[in-house]
């Protein structure tokens, strides 16, 4: 915690919203990886910390006002506490309105449900479901083909759609030593929710266009160039 602690208060990085941290090396570069090694390892009960009523990015429009929001902590140390599950295959039936279940990483399930406007509800049902109860981490969304799709994809559509303090449920939670202890499973409800903007899209021909283009706005000297000074500033 004393370096969540430090890179929380360190410019920039002040405005994490969310971070994961562990204690051994890890591919960061790799999120499936990273995501997996820290599922492997967490205790939620002891593990999880949301800190509400904090000042967050502008950009931010999860929150309860702008410039208003949360963040969330979760360590993954030391030796791994259980195996992970990856293949769903529960031994009672999913609840009746969820859909498109799959399977991110190990130890995560993608899980499709009701609108956040149809059913806010849906996410508390779903995270004390008897058939999610082996899966660390379960992300309810609107879209979980495209959230499972890549990396990229999960990464956008849930750490962009959910607030720590209003957006994280568990099977059970309790107060110890004025702590909040989340019994696993965790869910991030990922939901649109009502109020958010509309996402914004490239236009494709825009798109293409700088595709076509890309070496002709940064030539291979560029890039040399790029990764000679990325070295300098790695040194």
């Amino acid at each position: 915690m004393a370096s969540a602690f430090r890179i929380l208060g360190e410019g920039q990085l002040g405005l994490t919203k969310f971070l994961l941290v562990t204690d051994r090396s890890v591919d960061l570069r790799d999120f499936r990886a990273t995501l997996e090694h820290v599922l492997a390892r967490t205790r939620p009960e002891t593990d999880l910390f949301v800190f509400a009523n904090l000042s967050m990015d502008t950009l931010d429009y999860t929150g309860p006002k702008v410039n208003e929001g949360s963040k969330g902590v979760l360590l993954g140390l030391g030796d791994p506490v259980r195996e992970l599950p990856r293949e769903f295959a529960p031994g009672v039936p999913p609840p009746d309105d969820a859909f498109g279940i799959q399977v991110f990483a190990g130890g995560c399930l993608v899980v499709g449900g009701p609108s956040f406007s149809q059913d806010p509800e849906a996410a508390r049902r779903f995270a004390s479901h008897p058939s999610f109860a082996d899966w660390p981490l379960l992300v309810l969304t609107d879209e979980p083909a495209r959230a499972a799709r890549s990396a990229i994809n999960f990464l956008w559509t849930t750490f962009t759609r959910f607030e720590p303090a209003a957006d994280i449920h568990a099977a059970s939670r309790r107060i110890e030593r004025n702590h909040v202890c989340f019994g696993p499973p965790l869910l991030i409800d990922a939901r649109l929710k009502p109020g958010f903007p509309k996402e914004l899209s490239c236009d494709p021909g825009t798109a293409a266009r700088v595709s076509e283009r890309w070496k002709d706005y940064f030539p291979p000297a560029a890039w040399r160039w790029a990764i000679r000074r990325r070295e300098t500033w790695t040194d």
